[in-house]
C-alpha cells in the first residue's frame, strides 16, 4: 500500500473515523481536505440497495444542479439544417450532421454531451460502439433526443447532468468544483440526493440508500448521514 504524503495525512486527520456528517458539514469539510493544485471536481458516490441487473430496479435520471457544474460543457448538436441556427443560438459548441457523423466514425469524441432529434437517431445507431462506452449516446429519457433543441442545449449548459446506477449499485456524479463555496456544493448535493429519493424503484426493498460519500478528485472521502441529508 502506498504511503500517505504529509498533505494526505493532514487531510485525513480532519475527518473523524466512523462519523457520518450532514450535507452542510461534509460540503464545508471537503473544502478543507481538498489540497489539489487545480480546481478539482466534487463528486458524490451513492450506494443504493438495488440490483441493476433487474430492469425494475434500474435507477437512471437527470437533474439540473442549481449552481451548475462549474465545468464548461462542450455540446454537439446533431441536427438537420433547419435546426442549426436554433442550436447555435442556444450555445451549442458544434452544430451539424453528416460531417460530424463522419468524424465520430473516425474516432472523434471530443465533446461532453450530444443532443439530437428523433429523426436523426437512426443514423447514430451504427455509432453505438463508439458513443456507448463513453456515455455519449443520446437518449430520450435524459432529454438529449428532442425536437426542442434550444431547451436541451440550454439545460445542459446551465448544469443539467444525467446519471445511472452502475453494475455495483453505485451512482457516481460530479456535482461541482472545489472552488465553489460550501453552500453551493451543499445545494447541488441536496438536489441530486432528493432526485435519487424520488426515483426509488418500487421493487427496491429495505434501506434504499446504503451509503453516501463526498470527495474531490484526489481527496479522502467524507461519509454523509443517509437519514438526515434531506433536512440538513
Amino acid at each position: 500500500m502506498a504511503k500517505l504524503t504529509k498533505k494526505q495525512k493532514e487531510a485525513q486527520s480532519k475527518i473523524e473515523n466512523g462519523k457520518t456528517y450532514t450535507v452542510a458539514e461534509a460540503s464545508a469539510l471537503i473544502k478543507e481536505v481538498s489540497n489539489e493544485n487545480f480546481d478539482a471536481s466534487v463528486d458524490l458516490a451513492v450506494r443504493l440497495n438495488v440490483d441493476p441487473r433487474k430492469a425494475n430496479q434500474m435507477v437512471r435520471g437527470v437533474v439540473t444542479l442549481p449552481h451548475g457544474t462549474g465545468k464548461d460543457v462542450k455540446v454537439l448538436a446533431l441536427v438537420t439544417p433547419d435546426k442549426e441556427q436554433e442550436a447555435k443560438d442556444a450555445g451549442a459548441d458544434y452544430v451539424g450532421l453528416d460531417e460530424y457523423l463522419e468524424k465520430i466514425k473516425g474516432g472523434w469524441t471530443d465533446v461532453d454531451v450530444i443532443i439530437t432529434m428523433p429523426s436523426v437517431m437512426g443514423k447514430l445507431g451504427p455509432l453505438g460502439r463508439v458513443l456507448g462506452p463513453r456515455g455519449l449516446m443520446p437518449n430520450p429519457k435524459t432529454g438529449t433526443v428532442t425536437m426542442d433543441i434550444a431547451k436541451a442545449v440550454s439545460d445542459v449548459k446551465a448544469g443539467k447532468i444525467d446519471f445511472k446506477v452502475d453494475k455495483t449499485g453505485i451512482v457516481h456524479a460530479a456535482i461541482g468544483k472545489a472552488s465553489f463555496d460550501a453552500e453551493k456544493i451543499a445545494g447541488n448535493a441536496r438536489e441530486l440526493l432528493t432526485t435519487l429519493v424520488k426515483l426509488k424503484p418500487q421493487a427496491a426493498k429495505g434501506v434504499y440508500m446504503k451509503s453516501i460519500h463526498m470527495s474531490t478528485t484526489m481527496s479522502p472521502s467524507v461519509a454523509i448521514d443517509t437519514k438526515r441529508f434531506t433536512e440538513q
